[in-house]
């Protein structure tokens, strides 16, 4: 009786099911929540977690072969690494978007992703590399697509860097009107910056204030911390540059404000040294 009992048990326990695996819609949903708690920690200023939440989304994304959710979370933890200064991750994560995959991204992720190769290069003084990776983004986008006003912007800072102030000029004016044209107010506000830098090489500080005004306008609108920083140690030069050192002093305070508010240490540190010579005087 007790043997037969065993088998019987045995019996059960060999037609149990296995746990079901998570179905495509669950890992779908999954990997979009990541994705959102990544969005709300870079909104908190927590990199380190978004990053980890980025990278859950990418591989959630990866195991479904989601070539658009590959795109967008690889992209963003990119974006992430970028802040952070680990230059080399952010190449890394971009690796999972290429051209001869076949996956068939999009032509606008590539060219997404093209643009973002050139950012990195650009903030590590790479600039052939970069003009290299803008020229990709250039073709990957056609003729006219959504990252038109964004090239024209990154061509522009290019073209800064090397000193080249006519030709930034030229290019941010393209970003202003494509940007203006597509209804994109980031990459609008971007190339009113832009025209405000322009300005401030070309020692014009009433033009250089008129653009940057509209800028900070914008990138209140529409939240942008960084930018809005950005705008306002502008801001300050302008003043500076037009003799008005009070004036300037307020800039830098209110930048140094809102970077510490965002917890972006290197803004902070580029506010405050802006802000210390007014301060010994």
């Amino acid at each position: 009786m007790r043997v037969f009992a065993l088998l019987a048990a045995l019996a059960v326990l060999g037609c149990a099911q296995p746990p079901k695996a998570p179905n495509t819609a669950a890992r779908q949903q999954a990997a979009l929540d990541a994705n959102r708690k990544g969005e709300a920690y870079v909104r908190h200023g927590e990199l380190e977690s978004a990053a980890r939440s980025y990278a859950e989304a990418l591989r959630l994304s990866q195991s479904l072969e989601d070539a658009e959710g590959i795109a967008a979370n690889a992209i963003n933890l990119s974006i992430v690494r970028q802040r952070q200064g680990r230059f080399a991750d952010a190449r890394a994560s971009l690796g999972a978007v290429q051209d001869k995959s076949n996956l068939r991204f999009s032509s606008a992720r590539l060219a997404e992703v093209a643009l973002r190769h050139a950012l990195l290069d650009m903030d590590e003084r790479r600039f052939p590399a970069a003009e290299e990776w803008l020229k990709r983004a250039d073709a990957y986008c056609s003729q006219k697509c959504a990252l038109t006003g964004a090239i024209h912007n990154v061509r522009a800072q290019l073209a800064l860097q090397a000193g080249r102030v006519d030709e930034a000029a030229a290019a941010a004016r393209a970003g202003h009107d494509a940007s203006r044209s597509a209804g994109d107010r980031i990459e609008l506000a971007n190339a009113l910056r832009l025209l405000g830098f322009v300005a401030l090489r070309s020692e014009n500080p009433a033009a250089a204030r008129a653009h940057l005004e509209e800028a900070l306008a914008i990138d209140r609108e529409i939240g942008a911390p960084r930018k809005i920083a950005l705008d306002l140690l502008a801001l300050g030069r302008a003043a500076a540059l037009g003799g008005e050192r009070e004036a300037a002093r307020a800039y830098y305070t209110r930048a140094l404000a809102v970077s510490e508010a965002d917890r972006d240490d290197a803004g902070a540190a580029e506010a405050r040294a802006l802000l210390s010579p007014h301060l010994s005087q």
